[in-house]
């Protein structure tokens, strides 16, 4: 893996173990020379991520729409800071540019963005490991939820398996780096139950 891009909180929370998070996954990245793909924001986890890989000497690409770049919440200091029109237009370049996804803690964009991605995985459209790093336990209810997805048959084992999930940065990047994307079709699985 190259590049990661990496979801998160424009704001840091209000736990002391989120903004450690994003500046462990940052030096991590840096450690394993990959660089970081993100929002392009300046503030919260988002800015303590990119800053952390730009002072550990690492390289960043922000990619931010206009309208949020005009705020002036983007972090100019980037070694490559790209403007587009839309959030649209910014979730493809980031999964474009990315060999995978990891999700920190954040808000419903954050979400909103791993979910795509995951969906898109789901969906064979890419076969980019996506990642949680669950510090402090902050997506434990999002896993239960993926979990009863998985127990009432809206989506396949395969799937579930899809998502990984570490509290430790290094384990998340190692578990992405052997990662092998599920070989099931889901439209096959879907009209087999369709069937049954």
């Amino acid at each position: 893996m190259q590049r990661i891009c990496v979801f998160c909180g424009s704001s840091p929370g209000t736990r002391p173990e989120y903004s450690a998070a994003a500046r462990a996954l940052g030096q991590a990245l840096v450690a394993q020379g990959i660089e970081l793909v993100y929002g392009g924001a300046s503030v919260g986890l988002m800015g303590i991520v990119a800053r952390t890989v730009l002072e550990g000497g690492g390289r960043v690409t922000g990619v931010i729409p206009r309208l949020l770049a005009e705020k002036e919440v983007a972090l100019t200091s980037l070694d490559d800071l790209r403007i587009v029109d839309s959030m649209h237009e910014r979730k493809a370049l980031m999964a474009e540019l990315s060999d995978g996804f990891i999700a920190l803690p954040g808000g419903i964009g954050t979400i909103e963005e791993f979910v795509e991605v995951l969906t898109w995985a789901q969906l064979g459209i890419h076969t980019k490991p996506c990642g949680l790093l669950n510090s402090a336990g902050y997506y434990d209810r999002l896993l239960g939820f993926f979990d009863q997805m998985l127990a009432e048959g809206f989506i396949r084992p395969a799937c579930r398996s899809t998502i990984l999930v570490e509290q430790d940065p290094l384990n998340l990047l190692e578990a992405m780096g052997s990662y092998c994307s599920p070989t099931e079709d889901k439209a096959a699985w879907a009209l087999k139950l369709s069937n049954s």
